[in-house]
Order: structure tokens, then sequence, then C-alpha cells
């Protein structure tokens, strides 16, 4: 299928495997790349930039495909000039930006010739990248997994397509090839999608969480702002449960003042990191894992190759 994704980023399907924090690794993202589709990694998955160098050159060596990083590009993230700076001098082939203003990603990304890719939720964020020079939007709707948007994909697409000219990547909800053929005849350029990828044999998350999204369903995702402060969709384990999803109200009330709000969202995110990072190398349900209503779709647990047949509707 060609399309302006497959167009911009020379791959042979229109599909990014999304990134996601603690659970993309250099295996699917090489594994995804062969395949013909386009991978993206969170540059927030290596402890050091000495790692992520090293991984970034690992993929090259061992993949022929389109290249990906997702930054965090507000003030909670103190490494992004430093991602920055490897991902231009490593010359990945695209950056997707999240939780804040790609400008400066865009001005030093440009001239090395990288796409920049930006989430968006909602038309005014779209026209506001397109003005920076975005080359196409992530439409995050609002059965997206982690942090999902307030729109529909049936509403958010032809919202995008009217008020920007970039090409719209969808992203959210998506596991089977009928849903790839439904999102494509509305207009979208791409998909990008992250949840049915989870439980893949290349992720080095625990059987636990892999069988988790294998055994609950759409309606056992649930959003939660304990993680970041900001709703992200996790699944409605027992420990979600007792835990419940609300932040306490000494959370609330710092989260309202104007003077430690950043500071606060920025404490709240790192220790959510950290709750994540526990909860995707644990062996336990007491802990906190995300994913969208797209593991619906996951009935067992695969290669990347295998999920990425389904997607394509190639027949093993």
């Amino acid at each position: 299928m060609n399309t302006q994704l497959t167009d911009l980023l020379d791959i042979k399907h229109p599909i990014i495997m999304a990134p996601m924090f603690l659970v993309t690794n250099t295996a699917m993202m090489v594994s995804a790349m062969n395949c013909g589709v386009a991978a993206g990694i969170p540059a927030l998955n290596f402890r050091t930039d000495k790692a992520f160098r090293a991984a970034l050159k690992e993929m090259r060596e061992k993949a022929n495909g389109s290249l990906g990083v997702n930054l965090i590009v507000n003030k909670s993230n103190i490494r992004m000039r430093e991602q920055l700076k490897t991902c231009v001098e490593l010359k990945v082939d695209f950056i997707i930006t999240s939780l804040g203003s790609p400008k400066e990603v865009i001005e030093k990304c440009k001239p090395a010739g990288i796409k920049v890719f930006c989430d968006v939720v909602e038309e005014t964020y779209a026209k506001k990248v397109e003005e920076l020079g975005a080359d196409a939007v992530i439409a995050v709707n609002s059965i997206a997994g982690g942090h999902a948007g307030p729109h529909k994909p049936v509403d958010l697409i032809p919202l995008l397509k009217s008020s920007c000219n970039l090409p719209i990547i969808s992203a959210g909800g998506i596991g089977t090839k009928e849903g790839v053929d439904k999102i494509m005849a509305m207009g979208a350029a791409g998909l990008s999608i992250g949840s049915p990828f989870i439980a893949c044999h290349e992720s080095e998350i625990s059987d636990d969480y892999k069988n988790a999204c294998v055994e609950y369903g759409k309606d056992d995702i649930v959003l939660t702002n304990k993680i970041s402060g900001t709703p992200c969709t996790v699944i409605n384990t027992p420990y979600v449960q007792k835990v419940g999803t609300e932040q306490n109200w000494l959370e609330k009330v710092l989260s309202k003042n104007k003077k430690l709000k950043k500071w606060v969202k920025m404490f709240t995110f790192l220790k959510g990191m950290k709750s994540i990072e526990k909860a995707a190398f644990s062996s336990t349900y007491k802990t906190l894992w995300c994913a969208g209503p797209s593991i619906e779709h996951t009935t067992s647990i695969q290669s990347v190759s295998e999920i990425v047949d389904k997607l394509v509707g190639i027949q093993n």
C-alpha cells in the first residue's frame, strides 16, 4: 500500500510500531523494521547516553528500515537535549515528539534530514506544529494506549484533515487488518500501533504482563492519573482496583498550585516511571501495566513478525 507515510519513511506498510515506555527494545525494533514497517523507541528506555548510542548503532547494523525515536520534550525530561543531539549525530530517520513544543527538535532535525512527527489530540496544536515545520502529526485518539486524547478516531481524523495539511498518522485502538483498512479509508496516511506488540516473544517484560494482555480485553482498560499526573491507560488488575486511579487530596492540591505545579508534575512523573519500570519487570499483578483497548485482539503471545503479518493481512 503506497501512502504519504510509506513515501515519507520509505517503508512497505503504512505502519509504525509505536514507541512504548519500558516495553520496546532493540530486538522488537529490529524485527519490526525488517518486516517492512517503521519502528520507534523511547529515548527514555535507556538510562545512559552510552547505552542509547550503542542501541541505535546495533539497530542500524541488524535492520534495514526506518528507525525512529520518541522524545519527551517538556521540562520533566532533563535529558532531552542530550538525547536529541545523539539522534541527530547518529542520523535516525524520524523523531516522534510528545508532551511539549517540538520547536527545538524541528530546528535541529530539519537540516539533518530527519523527519519530525508530533503527537496531537486536537486541531489547535496540529496547526501550531504545522507552522513550526513538522512533517506529520500522530493523531492520538480516545482509544489509544498510554496518554489518550479526547476524540474518537472517526471524529479526530476528519477534524485534523480539515484544519491542517500534514499527513495524519492515527494512533489508538487498532489490532486487526480490518481496523487498519477502516482507518486508512478515513484518509489517514498511516497508523501508529503499540499495544498489540506488548505480548511479543521479543519483548523483555515479564510473562505475567504479557499474559495479562492476552487474558484481559478492552473492557479491562482504565484511566489513572497516579502515574504521571496526566490520565494514562492501564490494565485494571486487582492491584489497580486496590490503589485506585485518582490522585489523593494532597496530590490534587499541589498540582493546582501555580508555583509548585511544574515541580509536582515532574516529581509525579518520575515517581510514576519507577512504578511502570517495576511493573514491566515484575512477576506479580500488584503493579501498574500500561496498555490500550486494542489488547482485545491479542489472543496469544506471538513474534513481532506474526503480529505485523496479522495487521497487514498476510496469512501464515
